[in-house]
């Protein structure tokens, strides 16, 4: 454990991602072992808890994240999600403070349909992603899948919209994130309803 950080920071992210993979999972977002959640614990150096690697999402408990340095690799031992790198990108390029990526059905679907970004305009519940309701079009990004974490992270920057906190991958499901835990979550239902909404309406 570093020196800014104790045992007990890392335990109390445990037990938030923890909440928060339940309720994700409840909602069939992270089936099985699928997807996985961070928190930034530090800003100099990065320091993020994320979600341990090959667990049910549903099960988790405040032991099973792994304290992952900026580039994504663990500081003191265990392994992390494989996608860690990309929460540490995000993290870092957004100054998010939290991270959420889950496997939607709708995400996948519309991101096949809208490889160049899926829009939204008109609708009330974009005012949960903090745009207008009305006369501005929000467009998520569609990025393509890869399994090398930094080229995922370069295709993110380059396509990302700063009024959308949030971009679909291609194949594979939603990244999103905020401030907090909380409104990260926040965040992902919205975003989340926005895509079933669109799926529908196809």
């Amino acid at each position: 454990m570093t020196a800014d950080l104790t045992a007990l920071d890392l335990e109390e992210a445990g037990a938030v991602l923890a909440a928060e993979s339940a309720r994700f999972a409840s909602f069939g977002w992270m089936r099985g072992t699928s997807g996985n959640l961070s928190v930034v614990l530090g800003r100099d150096p990065l320091r993020l808890a994320v979600t341990a690697s090959g667990h049910d999402k549903g099960e988790l408990t405040p032991a099973d994240v792994v304290l992952v340095d900026g580039n994504g690799a663990a500081v003191d031992g265990g392994r992390p999600s494989a996608e860690a790198e990309l929460h540490a990108r995000v993290a870092a390029l957004t100054g998010a403070g939290a991270v959420v990526h889950v496997h939607t059905v709708a995400s996948v679907a519309l991101g096949h349909r809208h490889p160049g970004g899926i829009a939204f305009k008109d609708l009330e519940m974009l005012k949960g992603v903090g745009q207008p309701a009305h006369d501005v079009e929000v467009r998520l990004p569609v990025i393509a899948n890869s399994q090398d974490m930094k080229v995922l992270g370069d295709r993110l920057e380059a396509a990302r919209e700063p009024r959308m906190p949030a971009v679909v991958v291609a194949g594979h499901g939603l990244y999103v994130w905020g401030d907090t835990p909380r409104q990260a979550r926040h965040h992902t239902e919205v975003v989340e309803w926005l895509l079933e909404l669109e799926l529908t309406r196809r």
